[in-house]
């Protein structure tokens, strides 16, 4: 439950987020106050169908969803698979629906029942790269990347000791004006054919602004559209990108987490943001992802019994929380990622936590998302261990403070009650 006491008035100021120049980014309406959840399909029931999702709508809607992010939905390729089942960022034909998952009936239907709920659907897109037996690499072999041979190859990042190489895909070159006309076209086809609300573009920052530029406006031109980039790069928040990753933030979070750094170091990003984004620039907040689940840990790995400290605190700074499957449940494992491995969804043990939080932010104009939403104002408690800010707009606000530590902290100062706060619990007030 979240704990509800008064508070006083601010102590110093200053905008979470820098500007980058006075313009506004253009951000579809129903945005403004958003939350968003990703959909991993495969894991998210027994059967990992969209007929399973489809069922959990109105769950998801009680719980305050507004955006559907889904996981790649198209045919995974077999060519050098990784795993039995592969990854879902190998993608064999951008026009067509992983059977695995069932039928194009079966998506159109998902993404119409959850228009009926008053949710928008995104679909997780893969400009960068495609898998080895994509017809394109046969009918257009000029539209991928080439290795010093001049033979397609594998993707790689970095170089050296820290070089990565996903074997299972090979990449798109965005000099080539063709492609970038099909993966348009390509696109396009999703918002005519299911109706769909926008993308969450992987690897986005590897694929040429200037290309996303071209995207954004003739996407619009079909329905206005809702795009994430899964990078941190501005400049893609000029035109193209409604939002962008805050990794900053949710690297320092895990670091505090685990005890390698403290409050100061939360209240110092807001004073000064490693990086400036374009007014208005929506930032994703999170806490995990099918990425950080699978890879880096599950919350209970990563957070230990801190883990609704820190949610509480991504659901609150400025930005649009994300919430990934099965977190509503606890997520307490690593979910594996090219096998079947279903969520063990037992009670939904913090959905009402969720559904609070979120019902908040719907309520409360000052946590809407980006320029839209409250300054924010880091209050400060004397005391290292707890995080204290307010965000104010309009003569509205809402107050958050945070232990983060597993013992009680006494909180006063300026713009704070004095009290004792018990280890890892938190106060969110709303005027």
């Amino acid at each position: 439950m979240l704990k509800c006491n008064l508070l006083g008035a601010v102590a110093f100021a200053f905008l979470a987020l820098a500007p980058l120049a006075s313009a506004e980014v253009h951000h579809p309406d129903w945005a403004k106050n958003a939350t968003i959840y990703e959909v991993n399909v495969r894991q998210y029931s027994p059967e990992g169908t969209f007929a399973a999702v489809d069922r959990a709508l109105p769950r998801l809607k009680l719980m305050g969803i507004d955006i559907l992010w889904l996981m790649p939905v198209h045919p995974i390729g077999q060519e050098r698979r990784k795993g039995p089942l592969g990854s879902y960022y190998a993608v064999a034909d951008y026009k067509a629906i992983n059977p695995e998952f069932g039928s194009m009936d079966d998506f159109r239907k998902l993404v119409r029942d959850a228009h009926g709920l008053g949710m928008k659907v995104i679909m997780d897109w893969v400009p960068n790269h495609t898998a080895w037996d994509h017809p394109w690499v046969k009918e257009h072999p000029d539209w991928y990347l080439k290795d010093a041979s001049g033979k397609i190859g594998p993707v790689r990042f970095g170089t050296g000791s820290d070089a990565a190489v996903w074997e299972d895909v090979v990449g798109l070159d965005y000099r080539v004006p063709a492609l970038r006309a099909a993966m348009i076209d390509a696109m396009a086809f999703w918002l005519r054919s299911a109706d769909v609300d926008g993308f969450r573009c992987d690897v986005a920052g590897n694929v040429p602004a200037d290309f996303w530029n071209e995207a954004r406006p003739a996407l619009d031109k079909i329905k206005p559209v809702f795009m994430l980039a899964e990078a941190d790069k501005p400049e893609l928040q000029d035109t193209a990108f409604d939002m962008t990753y805050d990794w900053d933030f949710y690297h320092l979070m895990v670091k505090v987490a685990k005890g390698q750094g403290d409050a100061r170091d939360l209240a110092a990003f807001f004073a000064h943001p490693p990086k400036a984004f374009p007014a208005g620039s929506y930032r994703m907040e999170f806490t995990s992802d099918h990425d950080e689940n699978s890879w880096s840990g599950s919350d209970t790995e990563l957070y230990g019994k801190a883990f609704k400290a820190y949610a509480v605190i991504a659901a609150t700074v400025p930005g649009m929380p994300l919430l990934y499957s099965g977190q509503e449940s606890g997520l307490d494992k690593r979910l594996a990622f090219f096998v079947r491995d279903p969520i063990q969804w037992k009670s939904y043990a913090l959905a009402g936590f969720y559904q609070q939080l979120f019902a908040l932010k719907h309520a409360n104009p000052a946590l809407a998302n980006g320029s839209t939403g409250g300054t924010m104002t880091i209050l400060d408690p004397h005391n290292s261990k707890v995080f204290a800010f307010r965000r104010e707009t309009a003569g509205n606000s809402v107050t958050v403070v945070v232990n983060l530590s597993a013992q009680a902290q006494r909180v006063k100062g300026q713009g704070l009650r004095t009290e004792m706060v018990k280890g890892y619990d938190y106060r969110v007030v709303a005027k």
